[in-house]
């Protein structure tokens, strides 16, 4: 079997990729990874083909504040993005068997697929980006995070217009000029009638719906070798746990560095800084430590409690380390996984409002709670850690079907 994995987005849409083409690559399946260019080299060190998709998503993080385009700039955006996808995707779909797309962004691929006659499934991380009447849609960039609502089938139909004028034009004539009919509904297209839900059933449910046949896989988790620098080991032997503090490829407010530390000695905590995308500045201070790119899983399980910003990676390994954990979301899915962690009691979600020192630390009193740590510790032995295996084995059984 030859299989195409594509995604666009920033680390956390990459890295379930990455972990199911590894998994399928151990299983003897011809794999490969179409993605932005900046995780080439991450890609390729796994052993995985990889094809560059679009430009370098990186530079982003360090850009100003979210803003929701202008129609005009949208339909710009609309048109380069699409059009890069059907200059790529066909030659990246060469001899493969099966395509699977892997988040919201992925346009054209159905299209190549029904171009090339081979299946095509799509895989989401989360379930509020999959249409529900038990959950309101998230909301669009630069926007404030959907509320539930009694009529979400109202917010959902209304998604499903902004899918159309955002992407319909576009997509429709691509698909045109290659000899196919056009789609009336952009999003449902995309998404198909029986998608993947490649999130935890414990910490990302997926709540049912009548026109949509939802296939959970739990979460694809890319399983991580590499011991922790010595450093990051000097500074763990070297006193009580600390708290760790990561935004991963967002932005970050100025001055957050010193906000975290003041949050973290509020409660007698040093801290662990990740410098993300973002290049988040830490304080030079014996009782923090700034880091890069470490193992999280291997390091949560050594920490007091994990403030971050609701990806759905990231909060699946605090959950699966039970860490306690403070989320502060800024868009997309991140409002939903925060709520998640308040409801399951694993942490504190935190308004979303830039976060600081005070606003911190009033949520780090509630996850460093000892109740806390409890209710964290008891649900890390739910999560499942076998979701490419259950993807791999659905791949197998079309296959023979």
């Amino acid at each position: 079997m030859r299989v195409l994995l594509s995604t666009i987005g920033s680390r956390g849409d990459v890295q379930p990729v990455l972990a199911l083409a590894c998994r399928l690559a151990a299983l003897g399946r011809e794999v490969r990874v179409c993605a932005p260019p900046d995780f080439r080299a991450w890609v390729e060190d796994q052993g995985i083909p990889f094809v560059p998709l679009g430009p370098r998503v990186r530079p982003t993080a360090k850009a100003g504040p979210p803003v929701a385009p202008s129609p005009e700039m949208m339909r710009r955006i609309a048109e380069a993005t699409v059009a890069t996808q059907f200059e790529v995707l066909p030659a990246a779909a060469e001899g493969c068997d099966v395509v699977i797309a892997a988040g919201a962004l992925q346009i054209a691929l159905r299209s190549i697929a029904e171009l090339r006659g081979i299946r095509y499934h799509y895989a989401a991380y989360c379930p509020i980006s999959l249409p529900s009447p038990h959950h309101a849609p998230p909301a669009w960039r630069g926007e404030g995070p959907n509320a539930d609502a009694e009529d979400n089938t109202e917010l959902w139909a209304r998604d499903a217009r902004r899918w159309r004028d955002s992407w319909g034009v576009a997509l429709d004539a691509h698909r045109t000029a290659l000899g196919l009919p056009p789609v009336p509904d952009v999003r449902g297209h995309i998404v198909t009638d029986r998608p993947w839900l490649a999130a935890d059933p414990v910490l990302a449910p997926w709540p049912g719906a009548a026109d949509l046949d939802v296939v959970p896989t739990g979460a694809w988790l890319l399983p991580d070798g590499r011991p922790l620098p010595p450093e990051v080991e000097a500074f763990l032997d070297a006193g009580e746990p600390p708290v760790y503090f990561g935004f991963g490829s967002i932005r970050t407010p100025s001055g957050l560095g010193e906000a975290m530390l003041h949050a973290a000695r509020a409660h007698g905590r040093r801290a662990i800084v990740s410098r993300g995308w973002a290049d988040l500045v830490a304080p030079e201070d014996p009782d923090c430590l700034s880091l890069g790119e470490v193992n999280h899983p291997a390091l949560f399980r050594r920490v007091a409690a994990v403030v971050h910003h609701g990806g759905a990676g990231t909060t699946t390994a605090a959950t699966r380390a039970g860490a306690p954990q403070v989320v502060v979301p800024q868009h997309y899915d991140q409002h939903y996984f925060a709520r998640r962690v308040h409801d399951l009691g694993l942490g504190a979600a935190h308004p979303a409002i830039p976060p600081t020192a005070d606003s911190l630390s009033e949520a780090l009193a509630h996850a460093l709670a000892p109740r806390t740590a409890a209710t964290a510790e008891r649900v890390a032995g739910t999560i499942r850690g076998d979701g490419t295996d259950v993807a791999a084995r659905l791949l197998d059984a079309a296959d023979r079907g």
